[in-house]
């Protein structure tokens, strides 16, 4: 039997997860309730109980219940309950007792179990029905695949609106559980292996070149857009075991984490996959460019830079000399620490579209200062630097970076096999 985890602050919503509950059950779903409310019972009332209560959640991250009542910082206790549901929710994840998460929530119920729904792996169904998705829903979503469904009317009882509305999230619940548990106990022939590869405007070209040659040996190429929710997708799904490889040739996304630019994908870009001990092939496709939106939004501290309106929505600023020091740095000092086998290809002609001979980007001189960083982080590495003379986008550069990809995947398997 499927079974649906139902994540909530009984404390304040308990009818309504009390009715969740009869009706996932009438679908044919098991229900685990797992209590994220740290409110002390009304007096003269009770809360109901979960089947996993607010105290065992508050225990599983490490505080006690009472005390996180007796303290009066609720952004305190919301933050450990979060914890809290994390720990439990995937404890049942790992138990076998979890095929489907359904949440219905405010802000703060939306926060903790959202938190939660995004530590699941990619595939598990989530679902959060709140009363925030009418705005930005990119701190609740991540990048997981949480699905969220706005509430429409507040989740303060069931009335002829929000009865419709829950009615259908526990049919989508429901549904999506029993799916994902037939697919576990049938599992499908494995498939072709999957590569992960980041991808620009101004790498387009050559993350193309790339996936056609990757497709011809045999792998299914995942392309992520590097706008910053792409590249901590990459990382998610490189973290989850889903790749037999990574083909990482726009690392934009480094740029914008270190000098401030919108599409950063956080510090920890470019280690998933050194972390999990995949395969992967790193260039600077992009490194030449830090993103903003409009150009009015652009930072006055930048005017003096140079800048590039690529859309009206999209600005771009060229990387100095100093900050391309520090990316080769960085790169470098990420790829070092890799369990893995990993390899550099730095493209001599260029790292984007716009930094090639008589592009508006194009500064040998600001490439060169990050690419002797690199050599010097990597000097005592295992890791490879192909230094090709060539244009990131030419094709050449492409098919190398690919052929070398499948090199390392294929001199790993066979290692695997004869351990």
């Amino acid at each position: 039997m499927a079974t649906v985890v139902l994540v909530g602050t009984l404390d304040t919503k308990g009818a309504e997860y009390a009715w969740l509950a009869t009706r996932l059950r009438a679908s044919g779903c098991d229900v685990v309730t797992v209590d994220a409310g740290v409110l002390p019972p009304p007096a003269g009332g009770s809360t109901p109980a979960g089947d996993i209560d607010a105290a065992a959640v508050a225990r599983r991250a490490g505080h006690d219940l009472a005390a996180l009542r007796a303290g009066g910082d609720r952004g305190a206790a919301v933050a450990a309950m979060a914890e809290g549901v994390e720990r439990v929710v995937a404890d049942l994840y790992r138990q076998g007792r979890l095929h489907a998460v359904l949440a219905v929530a405010g802000s703060g119920g939306s926060f903790i179990a959202a938190r939660a729904m995004q530590a699941l792996p990619v595939g598990v169904p989530k679902l959060l029905v709140s009363t925030m998705a009418g705005g930005d829903v990119a701190p609740y979503v991540g990048s997981s695949d949480l699905t969220m469904m706005y509430s429409v009317v507040d989740v303060a009882g069931i009335n002829s609106v929000s009865s419709r509305i829950l009615g259908n999230a526990v049919a989508a619940a429901a549904g999506m559980a029993a799916h994902h548990e037939r697919s576990l106990n049938h599992p499908q022939p494995q498939g072709r292996k999957l590569i992960g590869a980041s991808m620009f405007g101004v790498t387009t070209e050559a993350v193309d070149a790339a996936r056609r040659r990757l497709d011809d040996l045999g792998y299914e190429v995942l392309v992520f857009h590097a706008t910053g929710a792409g590249g901590r997708a990459l990382e998610k799904l490189a973290a989850g075991g889903f790749l037999a490889g990574v083909l990482d040739l726009t690392t934009t996304e480094l740029a914008d984490e270190l000098v401030g630019g919108v599409l950063s994908a956080g510090p920890d870009r470019l280690t998933a996959a050194g972390r999990a001990g995949i395969p992967q092939v790193i260039a600077p496709g992009a490194l030449d460019m830090v993103n903003f939106g409009p150009a009015e939004t652009v930072p006055e501290r930048f005017a003096e830079r140079r800048l590039l309106v690529h859309n009206p929505t999209v600005t771009l600023m060229r990387t100095t000399a100093e900050e391309m020091a520090v990316l080769g740095t960085t790169i470098g000092q990420k790829l070092a620490a890799a369990r893995g086998p990993a390899a550099v290809f730095w493209p001599l002609g260029g790292v984007s579209a716009v930094d090639a001979p008589d592009g508006p980007f194009h500064d040998p001189a600001a490439d060169r200062a990050g690419l002797a960083a690199l050599r010097a982080a990597l000097t005592d590495s295992a890791v490879a630097l192909h230094e090709i003379d060539a244009h990131l986008n030419d094709q050449a550069f492409a098919v190398a970076a690919a052929d070398h990809l499948h090199r390392l995947i294929t001199a790993q398997d066979r290692s695997t096999a004869h351990a």
